[in-house]
């Protein structure tokens, strides 16, 4: 695997804590003493981040246009009386 791969892979298992501890300490010992690699960790948290935000919007989109179809298009007025029902209880 290439060098940048691996400290992908590296960075990737620290930031998931998939690494054993021997490995987190000798990382986080390569962080304190690499500002650059300090830099990539910092913005690969950044970026998972970003992914966990953007994939609750498009899930609560989604959440959303489902309720919009089953509560806003014609359907028997039982139907919605008994979707609310299971909530109330």
């Amino acid at each position: 695997m290439r060098t940048s791969l691996i400290e992908i892979k590296e960075i990737d298992d620290h930031l998931m804590g998939l690494a054993a501890p021997g490995d987190n300490l000798v990382f986080n010992a390569k962080t304190i003493i690499n500002d650059e690699l300090r830099e990539k960790v910092l913005l690969q948290q950044h970026t998972y981040t970003l992914v966990h935000h953007y994939g609750r919007k498009q899930l609560k989109a989604e959440i959303e246009a489902v309720h919009q179809q089953l509560f806003n298009t014609p359907t028997p007025h039982g139907f919605v009386k008994k979707i609310l029902a299971l909530f109330k209880k």
